[in-house]
């Protein structure tokens, strides 16, 4: 017989974020998770236009080195690094 409450909680994996196809994204959906991308990792520091920074953002999306990932919990979207 073993004991539930010694063992640690499990994490759901349905709460898990995943990455998200761009195919399965409007273009207007992409663009803005690449304005936010933008104004949230470069919008507070010494880069005075950080919009500017679309195009790099944009090809690292399409390069696959910035994925789109979905969080359930949080019913969120935003671009990251692959895990």
């Amino acid at each position: 017989m073993s004991d539930d409450s010694t063992r640690a909680s499990e994490a759901d994996p349905r709460e898990a974020p995943f990455a998200v196809d761009t195919d399965l994204l409007t273009q207007d959906q992409l663009d803005g998770l690449v304005d936010e991308y933008c104004t949230r990792f470069h919008g507070l520091n010494e880069n005075e236009s950080p919009l500017d920074e679309r195009g790099k953002v944009a090809e690292a999306v399409r390069r696959g080195d910035l994925l789109v990932w979905f969080d359930p919990v949080e019913n969120t979207a935003g671009l990251g690094p692959k895990a």
